[in-house]
């Protein structure tokens, strides 16, 4: 099946957030975008008319729960707010619609030398930082696979890349600003690998939307055979995705398609005279709420709402009920840092502390109103390198901070460390075990996560009320 690249309706003309709204709502001021989006990703067949959608068995509802299945959200057919502001997301041009993850390994590239020509180039970037951002897109794939990529300046080659825009003649045109970012085709001759990008988009080096690196490996794997990914941490996921691309790792999910199709990476290594089967690149994987090895880099309260962060994921879950979201860390707050250390609120100011290393973060809801700035500016020696976990007890005034087996009292009215400190944790909170992992205060108790399990404990009574699993909070 050809992979053909498909338009979608123009973002600039819908609300990034709106009020809640009934169904009916929705359907009236998003009906004709749902149905576009749905034709052009999910294949939905119409006649002209408009298409009623009080029917379960019409096309509409049928691939509206196709897509809402597609991107892990609840299957209801119906029109709701999630699902609007899924179709909302700029994407990759290519539709979901696939029956395995990648194209039948007959109709991968039949060889490992790729070769590649850059057509012309965006005018958002220097040369040079084009070159070297298609060049180490390239990379993401050749790291873990037998493949290379080489390329030509003149004559035929396997992936044209081009920066264009409109209707560019590939009966797949772009649709200016946001919406579409760019699309490719699969493998095979003529159109077959080539890769063009929107040159109505603003594409950059850093992290600012939109990242020419992030996006030009998404469409390289399309390129490769790769259809998308139902896994949201996946590179091969529709959406652009929310994620550091100065750190950035090919998640195992995009490993293990790519390696199908390709096989695995080939080493040539002696050691002392001998052959040896070395350790083939992994990558990280994508949380899964329920998964009982769950370990928390940090947990925190937010106006209301609970959010536990691992690695570059936050889930974001209200206590007292309701779905838990998985995001990404920069979905949230675009310029703090993937795999935080510790976190706490502030009910006093209504700020959130974030800790990576020596350095911490002051957030004002979702905005980073500071940061970042040492940690010894709250009074921590300079001997202190992380912090571990963090938890501010509102009945006391006092914010603990968790430092290997020792812990240090800071005054929030005073904005001063407690004299006298730190103290061992063994001492103070009978029971609990030096390195928390994570902590949080909620309605008289401190949760402390340790690896797998968070213990329920009485700061009144000094004892361990119960043991849970770390993710309990998340209906699990």
């Amino acid at each position: 099946m050809y992979c053909l690249p498909v338009l979608l309706l123009s973002l600039a003309t819908l609300s990034a957030a709106f009020p809640a709204a009934s169904q009916e709502d929705l359907e009236d001021k998003y009906g004709k975008m749902a149905q576009k989006y749905l034709e052009k990703f999910y294949d939905m067949k119409t006649t002209g008319r408009p298409v009623g959608r009080k029917n379960n068995h019409n096309p509409f509802v049928k691939k509206l729960q196709e897509m809402q299945a597609f991107f892990g959200l609840e299957v209801t057919g119906k029109l709701d707010q999630k699902t609007v502001k899924m179709m909302e997301k700029p994407r990759c041009g290519v539709h979901d619609i696939g029956e395995y993850s990648t194209v039948d390994k007959s109709s991968a590239w039949q060889k490992n030398d790729i070769t590649y020509k850059i057509v012309n180039f965006t005018p958002d970037m220097p040369r040079a930082d084009v070159e070297s951002s298609i060049k180490r897109a390239f990379k993401v794939w050749s790291d873990v696979t037998p493949l290379t990529f080489i390329r030509v300046y003149e004559g035929d080659c396997d992936i044209e890349i081009q920066f264009v825009s409109g209707d560019h003649g590939d009966n797949s045109p772009f649709d200016g600003p946001d919406g579409i970012l760019a699309h490719a085709f699969q493998p095979g001759p003529r159109l077959g690998g080539d890769t063009h990008f929107d040159d109505a988009e603003t594409f950059t080096k850093n992290s600012q939307q939109y990242n020419l690196f992030l996006v030009a490996a998404h469409e390289f794997g399309h390129a490769l055979g790769l259809h998308h990914s139902t896994d949201q941490g996946a590179l091969m996921y529709p959406t652009y995705p929310s994620t550091d691309p100065d750190n950035f790792r090919l998640p195992q999910d995009d490993i293990d398609a790519i390696q199908s199709l390709y096989g695995l990476l080939i080493y040539i290594y002696i050691y002392l005279g001998k052959t040896s089967n070395p350790i083939q690149p992994t990558g990280p994987t994508t949380p899964s709420k329920c998964d009982p090895n769950l370990v928390f880099n940090a947990v925190t309260t937010l106006r209301g709402e609970l959010f536990f962060f691992l690695n570059r994921f936050v889930f974001r879950k209200h206590p007292r009920g309701g779905e838990s979201d998985l995001l990404f860390i920069q979905e949230l707050w675009p310029t703090l840092p993937s795999d935080i250390d510790s976190a706490y609120e502030n009910p006093i100011t209504g700020e959130i502390l974030v800790f990576k290393g020596k350095n911490y973060w002051t957030l004002d809801g979702f905005d980073v109103s500071q940061g970042p700035r040492s940690i010894t500016e709250l009074g921590f020696p300079r001997n202190v390198k992380k912090i571990d976990a963090a938890v501010h007890v509102e009945t006391l005034g006092k914010t603990y901070f968790f430092v290997n087996n020792k812990y240090y009292s800071y005054d929030e009215d005073k904005q001063a460390m407690d004299k006298g400190f730190p103290k061992f944790i063994a001492k103070d909170f009978p029971g609990m075990r030096p390195n928390i992992d994570a902590a949080f205060y909620y309605k008289g108790l401190i949760y402390f996560f340790q690896e797998t399990v968070q213990y329920e404990y009485s700061i009144e009574s000094k004892r361990i009320k119960q043991v849970l699993r770390s993710n309990s909070w998340l209906g699990c």
